[in-house]
């Protein structure tokens, strides 16, 4: 999977978040969108993701030297943010369900199991989520970004909400993912970046 970004400009009410950003990233390794608050890596990593457009410059996905249509990348994306929310009356079980029936995976429950374990949440599966800490609901929405199995995925923030445990738990599945998948995150942590092998600055 190879991504492809030429000449990204976005405004917002004619004025300039960033202007003329191109860059290239492909599976293996670990993009680093950096910037400082408000700078707009959030609005890059939306851009990036197809939820919104920029208002110049061109995004294209290749997979096997053939570029993947817009309409198709969600496919192939998984996105977290601290900024996403769950239902927080339903349990964890129920969420990771629904998502998944939305996407129409097949055979998902012992997915939803492995990565359960996985990330520390084994035991808590029928658990509402309005009763998980915010730590456990940032491993959950881990669970929810990988579920699908992502050849592209976008973390915006890495360590939101998560204590030393938790970050030593998820730098370990990162690592491991972008060994053959493209990783993407936002972040200004100094720690994060010894996951990065490549870095962008957003600031205009």
């Amino acid at each position: 999977m190879k991504l492809s970004a030429k000449k990204i400009s976005k405004d917002f009410a004619e004025k300039a978040v960033f202007k003329n950003l191109t860059f290239e990233a492909e599976s293996g390794t670990c993009l680093a969108v950096l910037g400082p608050n408000g700078s707009g890596k959030t609005t890059l990593m939306r851009i990036l993701s197809h939820l919104i457009l920029p208002t110049s410059g061109t995004i294209e996905y290749f997979e096997h030297e053939r570029s993947i249509p817009a309409e198709r990348i969600f496919q192939h994306i998984g996105f977290l943010g601290p900024y996403l929310e769950l239902y927080q009356d339903l349990s964890a079980m129920e969420n990771l369900q629904f998502f998944s029936k939305i996407r129409s995976m097949k055979n998902f429950e012992p997915k939803i199991f492995k990565l359960m374990e996985r990330f520390g949440l084994k035991g808590r599966e029928e658990d509402a989520v309005k009763t998980y800490s915010s730590g456990m609901k940032q491993r959950l929405k881990y669970v929810f970004a990988l579920l699908h199995e992502p050849k592209i995925l976008f973390v915006d923030e890495p360590r939101s909400n998560l204590d030393e445990e938790g970050i030593r738990l998820v730098y370990d599945v990162l690592q491991d993912y972008k060994k053959d998948r493209l990783l993407i995150m936002a972040t200004n942590d100094i720690d994060d970046l010894k996951l990065a092998d490549m870095r962008v600055q957003v600031n205009v």
